[in-house]
């Protein structure tokens, strides 16, 4: 098949018509896709960028955004230090996937927003890598603008084989905005020492936090939650983001409720409520995968709903196939001891959460 000459296909609903000789869709599904000439065995055809889609190039070549469209030939080398790929098949995104779940559980949170993206891609992240197939580093981030004092939603996941490779993908142009308030996480000791030292050299200011990650390795074992009568399990919604806000240690702000109802409206969530339907207790599920936001009302404690919400919650998440996972501040004894009580194990690594230019950030 010549890439180039891809049949004709119609827009979906509220989408113009596409121009160039690609006339390309996001991926829909079997109906109206034409054979992936790189990936065999797929038939899924996705938009290239307005900018690269009168170029003769593969609709699964890695988009470089460093120069133009990598042509077929070129399609799976190595390239220069330095250069940024945006992996937009879901061909390559599926192996991907598999690569990075063979180096679990460092790969965690990437992992877990990759997953994400393969399975409709709620939050608009996107992947890009130093190079495809043997990327030597991976980072996971918000697709599109993000204001520049959003460091809730800009927040990105990293994994790395090369530190170098690592840092030399961050000093790549247009890879992150260095000029606003952005999270990088990561469970690898390079993840701060690169940060340390780019940031060092562009002058701009560091907050650092370290957090425990533990995991659960099959919550199908843990015990079977147990119930006070009256109690029902449920979902928050949207109408309770202000709750949530006023009681997140990291909300209180327009931004972190902006990005708690996101979480409410795109990723599965957990509550206890009592019989008037008022929420108890609660966990939500961040872009990455990670549990987050666990909270018992103050008047509720030592009544074993958190216990209750954690068994429940890593049990869907294994339903839906995600790892269960989350990161838990290293001073939290009590949430510590909880999760060691039902079998998540603390891996060996501390998660950095990173924030970059913490001036930037709303108050």
């Amino acid at each position: 098949m010549d890439p180039t000459q891809c049949p004709p296909v119609e827009p979906p609903p509220g989408q113009g018509a596409l121009t160039g000789p690609w006339r390309l869709l996001e991926a829909q599904g079997p109906a109206g896709v034409t054979v992936c000439p790189i990936e065999p065995g797929t038939c899924w055809c996705h938009r290239v960028p307005h900018r690269a889609r009168d170029l003769p190039v593969s609709p699964c070549a890695p988009r470089s955004v460093t120069s133009i469209p990598r042509p077929i030939g070129t399609h799976g080398h190595r390239t220069a230090a330095g250069t940024m790929l945006i992996l937009t098949c879901p061909a390559q995104l599926q192996r991907l996937e598999g690569a990075l779940r063979r180096s679990l559980p460092l790969t965690l949170p990437v992992y877990g927003a990759v997953m994400n993206i393969n399975r409709g891609n709620p939050a608009g992240l996107e992947v890009v890598v130093d190079a495809w197939p043997e990327f030597g580093a991976v980072l996971a981030r918000r697709r599109g603008e993000v204001p520049v004092d959003d460091c809730y939603r800009n927040t990105s996941a990293v994994f790395y084989r090369d530190v170098g490779a690592y840092r030399a993908l961050l000093e790549t142009p247009g890879c992150l905005r260095w000029d606003s308030a952005f999270h990088i996480i990561g469970l690898q000791d390079g993840v701060t020492a690169v940060s340390e030292a780019i940031a060092g050299a562009k002058g701009i200011e560091l907050d650092i936090s370290h957090y425990y990650t533990y995991r659960h390795p099959n919550p199908s074992t843990m015990p079977e939650p147990r119930l006070d009568p009256g109690v029902r399990v449920g979902s928050l919604t949207p109408a309770h983001v202000d709750l949530l806000n006023k009681t997140w240690p990291y909300g209180g702000n327009a931004r972190s409720r902006q990005y708690l109802e996101e979480l409410l409206r795109l990723f599965p969530n957990l509550c206890l409520r009592d019989g008037a339907g008022q929420p108890l207790s609660w966990a939500l599920t961040d872009p990455f995968g990670a549990g987050t936001h666990g909270y018992t009302l103050p008047a509720h404690r030592r009544s074993g709903y958190m216990w209750t919400v954690l068994v429940l919650a890593a049990r869907r998440a294994q339903a839906r196939g995600f790892p269960t996972f989350g990161f838990t501040a290293t001073g939290n004894r009590p949430m510590q001891r909880l999760q060691e009580e039902l079998g998540h194990q603390r891996l060996p690594e501390l998660c950095c959460y990173i924030l970059h230019n913490p001036s930037l950030k709303q108050a």
